[in-house]
């Protein structure tokens, strides 16, 4: 009995501390753009700088999760954790009393390295900590949905702490929330690592990290500079260059930091490929939907947020019954209602106009956010489920380094369309404007569908594999579907 209460309360606790720093990572992600108007009367500094307050952190989050993956794989997940969890509070403190735009931005730098190793050390901590599959689900569940509310609070958030502080309070937050993660993450969370790793696969480090990092830039420049561009072009191409030899690299390497053979599992690839579509969708509906209710109906940070619930709640109420469902049936029935539900949600707010009242707005929303909250926590299930026990670092890298790319390919492909559509003489307007977001929301829809069509042709049917199973192996169990490879 005391066994399993402290068990309980391990679970407990590493739930708590892994949920607060998921919570911070991206929340800062998304309360950054209340800000920048603020930030730029407070410090000055041309656009093209106040940008880069936001990129100086996608950047070397995307870039470096692999890494950060991995190394928890082989020095222990805890130990990467933590020192993701020192690194935020650092670069958040730097941003909240940088007196100037190259401070702060290096603050950011800062931050998203941290961002990075907590990101993939809060996943594979849950999965190395809940090995019940039933414990494991409603863990991520509840994590998921944090993820996800985070995302979408960050405007709301922003907004009352502007109102109510300044700027510099959206970033001061993170240091008492991280300081308590680290007091409770230090004593009592349970490090774990891959017994059998035999070294660090340096060259694959330097290989990703770099097609990574000009992949991800080249996205976030194309949109300021034109897909067209010498800089993009050459920058895309070394992106492929690099990943190109990070795959010949990995097929030769016999420790390597991304075993290809884990792409052979369906269930694996077609969750990362479905995890990036769903990164570029939320992308889409926050930062799409955030402009509407600002610069079209002209409402402030606060009733924008405000204005933006019914997405929040959409996911925070679905994703914690979606990953039980996961866990019992298999990811593939709730990602394939959710974009369903999602794609649904998408072709009505493609009827918005720009005096539409919230309440014809606000149960369009809540569908697609009903739509994620149902994808969201059984993409993560199917990843971490079918990546073996001993990588689980690497199951959580990979899961949050697709769904960041398109995140990031969402606000570069999205960001370009509308001001193609929206620049030029005659072109401005709030008409032209929410003409500009209403191709965004059929592209988002189709990206929706897509998943839908995946999901439902590639995506093994059946419950997910146990701990300590190989993927398919819950399929080999009595009364199981067979697993297809």
């Amino acid at each position: 009995m005391n066994t399993t209460d402290t068990s309980r309360r391990t679970g407990l606790l590493t739930l708590l501390v892994t949920s607060l720093g998921s919570f911070m990572v991206l929340l800062d992600g998304s309360i950054i753009f209340v800000a920048l108007h603020e930030i730029q009367k407070d410090l000055g500094g041309a656009l093209s700088q106040l940008q880069w307050t936001v990129d100086a952190y996608t950047l070397p989050f995307a870039a470096l999760m692999l890494t950060a993956g991995t190394l928890g794989d082989r020095l222990g997940r805890k130990k990467v954790f933590l020192a993701g969890l020192v690194l935020f509070v650092l670069g958040s403190a730097l941003c909240g009393f940088a007196p100037s735009v190259g401070l702060l931005i290096a603050g950011r730098v800062v931050q998203g390295l941290g961002a990075g190793a907590i990101s993939t050390g809060s996943l594979s901590l849950l999965v190395s900590t809940f090995t019940d599959p039933a414990g494991r689900a409603k863990a991520i569940g509840i994590w998921t949905a944090v993820s996800g509310v985070s995302i979408a609070l960050g405007p709301l958030l922003g907004g009352i702490l502007i109102e109510s502080f300044n700027w510099q309070a959206i970033f001061l937050l993170n240091v008492p929330i991280g300081i308590i993660a680290l007091l409770l993450g230090v004593p009592r969370l349970i490090d774990s690592k891959n017994p059998s790793a035999r070294g660090i696969d340096l060259p694959g480090q330097v290989l990703a990290a770099g097609g990574l990092f000009c992949l991800v830039l080249g996205l976030i420049e194309a949109g300021r500079k034109g897909w067209g561009s010498p800089e993009i072009l050459a920058l895309l191409g070394g992106a492929v260059v690099l990943l190109g030899g990070f795959l010949a690299v990995e097929l030769r390497s016999k420790e390597p930091l991304l075993p290809l053979e884990l792409f052979r599992n369906r269930t694996f690839a077609t969750a990362c490929l479905i995890a990036s579509l769903l990164g570029f969708v939320i992308v889409g509906v926050m930062f799409f939907m955030a402009q509407y209710f600002q610069a079209v109906q002209q409402h402030d940070a606060l009733s924008t947020g405000l204005r933006l619930l019914p997405l929040t709640l959409g996911i925070f109420f679905l994703s914690p019954p979606a990953s039980r469902i996961a866990a019992k049936k298999g990811p593939r029935i709730p990602i394939m209602v959710g974009a369903l539900v999602a794609t649904a949600g998408f072709f009505l707010l493609s009827t918005i106009e720009p005096t539409s009242s919230f309440g014809s707005v606000w149960w369009k929303l809540a569908l697609v956010g009903v739509g994620i909250g149902c994808m969201f926590a059984p993409l993560t299930l199917a990843v971490m489920a079918s990546t073996p026990p001993q990588r689980a670092g690497l199951g959580s890298s990979m899961i949050n380094t697709t769904r960041i790319t398109g995140f990031t390919a969402g606000a570069a492909v999205l960001g370009t369309i509308v001001a193609s559509q929206t620049d030029g003489p005659g072109a401005g307007g709030p008409g032209a404007l929410v003409d500009a977001f209403h191709t965004v929301f059929y592209i988002c829809s189709g990206a929706t569908i897509l998943a839908f069509v995946v999901a439902a042709a590639t995506m093994v049917r059946g419950r997910l594999p146990g701990p300590g199973q190989a993927p398919g192996a819950a399929a080999a169990a009595p009364g199981a579907n067979q697993a297809a490879r």
